[in-house]
């Protein structure tokens, strides 16, 4: 089978997973190899009157399927108002200290969202002060079950601006962090994707997305707080409030608590980042795409042999 063939079949079956159909122009950027425009869109039109993907309208999808067409153009519209909601919500958060960048992450930044889609936040901190400016935003959050407002407020990525590249590299991390919608604070997020340009190995289509970032501005309130904290005290907050979260998240992982997703409830925590424990989805993510991918390269290539 040619590579671009494979290429193509890769990308919609990453996103098969989550039943989202691809445009012709997003298949293009998620292609694992650069190939010219000419050579894909005759290996479009190949697997497609091959049967091997299918098109309906500007979509194309593994599935035989039209509702998942519905599905997609329902998300989008979902998203749209989501998104709107979102860039409320980041011009609020950035005000609080030491948060230096906002961008929007999970199913919401690649366009998507449903009845329980939460509006999932990417947060990038000052220099040893992530865990100040965590708690801090989590102590607000909790205000927020007080009117049902709590999943717009869904913080669960958090890197400060010394350890700016992600530490997994692979498709799930390139993807993800190549369809960042960022909000909030133009200059950290032109330093954050300068440190992840591994992201290009797996991805050399994708454009990543800087223009939508606003310039970080100053706030009274924001600006003496930090005042107070740039000392030791500072320092010795920022490690007890490490200290304390990492416990408490290590025993809901023990007592194998569950969140609404139904996976078990853990949290990647260190001086510089805080994020879902790799090991409960991520790598199980991983591992069902490689299955997936295999049967169908597998199955595509005993229809050319047919």
């Amino acid at each position: 089978m040619l590579t671009i063939n494979r290429n193509i079949l890769a990308a919609l079956a990453y996103f098969d997973m989550f039943d989202y159909p691809l445009t012709y122009g997003e298949i293009y950027l998620f292609l694992g190899e650069k190939h010219c425009q000419v050579a894909f869109n005759e290996a479009i039109n190949y697997l497609v009157a091959g049967k091997m993907i299918y098109q309906f309208d500007k979509f194309y999808s593994l599935k035989n399927d039209y509702l998942i067409i519905i599905r997609r153009n329902r998300g989008n519209q979902k998203a749209a108002e989501m998104i709107a909601k979102a860039k409320e919500v980041g011009r609020l958060l950035i005000k609080f200290p030491y948060v230096r960048g906002i961008g929007i992450s999970g199913s919401l930044s690649k366009n998507f969202a449903d009845e329980r889609s939460d509006i999932d936040l990417f947060i990038i901190t000052a220099k040893n002060r992530l865990w100040v400016a965590r708690t801090l935003m989590h102590c607000f959050k909790k205000l927020t079950f007080l009117v049902n407002k709590q999943h717009n407020y869904c913080m669960n990525y958090y890197i400060d601006e010394q350890q700016l590249q992600i530490a997994e590299k692979n498709i799930y991390t390139a993807i993800e962090t190549d369809t960042l919608i960022p909000l909030e604070g133009d200059v950290v997020f032109e330093k954050f994707y300068a440190a992840n340009s591994w992201t290009r190995n797996f991805l050399p289509n994708k454009t990543l997305r800087l223009a939508s970032a606003k310039p970080l501005k100053t706030h009274a309130l924001k600006k003496l707080v930090e005042f107070l904290l740039n000392n030791r005290l500072g320092d010795m907050l920022d490690d007890v409030f490490l200290k304390i979260t990492s416990k408490r998240w290590s025993k809901k992982t023990m007592q194998k608590k569950l969140n609404l997703r139904g996976i078990v409830m853990g949290m990647s925590a260190g001086k510089h980042f805080a994020k879902p424990d790799p090991v409960n989805f991520q790598h199980r993510l991983i591992e069902r795409y490689k299955n997936k991918l295999t049967y169908v390269l597998r199955h595509t290539e005993e229809r050319v042999a047919q």
